[in-house]
């Protein structure tokens, strides 16, 4: 890009001085031959990344010390719009000095943030940053080359928002710490959908496989199931005398489901649970017969102490059964 082609309209307020510089006068565009790194006694890696969205490529140049893995130098070419020009740029003077490992670690968001004028404004409108997003690739790919392993090997988790390099992990982990239940705060909380929005829902820039919003969804779903789950599971594993009213009235009804009532119904009755009071160091259970129970000789003897007999040995020893 020439001088004579520099920005103008309001278009371009949304990027950064910085961008608009390395875009007309990068620093680090060129090549390195196999000639000029040995002169700097290293050894010459070249890898390319091309992104598929948008037709952007880059080139990228690395002489490595083999003795102490440390970049000597480092330049680029790039073939595609400006800010890949300025982010390629940025990238490279990164990698410069650092070994491949630390090298490895430089993500989007590092690119992003090193072109800003300020550090609280974007140095590019959102629908750009996907531009820097060939930076990680690129890199993976030159030490992938250099260390003679797998690109792939460089990721161990499922990376959901290229742009802001933030795991699958990472995005359900914030939702489940945070009682996340929008979009927006797992934007707040990560940066994730803050720039190309792609990860957002269908229909953004480039398809994904994982998207925010259902994301969102299954967590949430989970959360409440693992809920529910740990709610019935409390109700195993505290007392009866340490139950809430409704825990108890809950308890006591399955207990009479699993072991009184199917007595009852072989025998033309059954009964209802009307309520349930703490009376001192006692629990008293307020009971109705129906059906042919209600009108039963043994309902106020027999019958009455054999439910009152389970359900002390079931449930706590201080239970009273009371027939109204």
């Amino acid at each position: 890009m020439a001088k004579n082609d520099l920005i103008s309209g309001n278009i371009w307020e949304e990027y950064s001085q910085t961008v608009q510089e390395r875009m007309n006068n990068p620093k680090n565009m060129g090549e390195i031959t196999e000639e000029e790194a040995k002169k700097l006694g290293g050894e010459l890696i070249v890898a390319d990344f091309g992104a598929e969205s948008c037709g952007d490529a880059v080139r990228l140049y690395w002489v490595v010390d083999p003795k102490t893995d440390k970049i000597i130098d480092a330049k680029f070419k790039s073939f595609g719009c400006g800010t890949a020009i300025a982010s390629s740029d940025t990238m490279v003077e990164l990698c410069k000095g650092k070994t491949v490992d630390e090298a490895v670690k430089i993500t989007n968001i590092d690119v992003e943030k090193a072109m800003r004028d300020d550090p609280d404004t974007p140095a590019v409108p959102p629908q750009k940053m996907h531009c820097s997003v060939m930076a990680y690739d690129v890199i993976k790919r030159a030490a992938a080359q250099y260390k003679g392993v797998d690109e792939d090997s460089f990721e161990d988790e499922i990376i959901v928002c290229e742009c802001a390099r933030v795991s699958l992990g990472t995005i359900k982990d914030v939702i489940r710490i945070n009682d996340l239940k929008t979009v927006e705060e797992i934007t707040d909380y990560t940066k994730a959908g803050a720039f190309c929005k792609s990860c957002i829902k269908p229909g953004g820039h480039e398809q994904r496989e994982y998207y925010l919003v259902d994301i969102l969804a299954q967590t949430r779903a989970e959360m409440e199931k693992e809920k529910l789950q740990k709610a019935e599971n409390s109700n195993e594993s505290i007392s009866f005398k340490d139950m809430t009213i409704v825990q108890k009235l809950k308890t006591v009804e399955e207990t009479i489901d699993e072991y009184i009532r199917p007595m009852f119904v072989m025998d033309g009755g059954n009964l209802e649970i009307l309520d349930i009071k703490e009376n001192e160091d006692y629990t008293d259970i307020y009971i109705r017969y129906l059906g042919a129970c209600s009108g039963c000789a043994s309902s106020a003897t027999g019958t009455l102490y054999a439910i009152e007999a389970i359900l002390k040995e079931k449930l706590d020893a201080n239970i009273r059964v009371l027939p109204i």
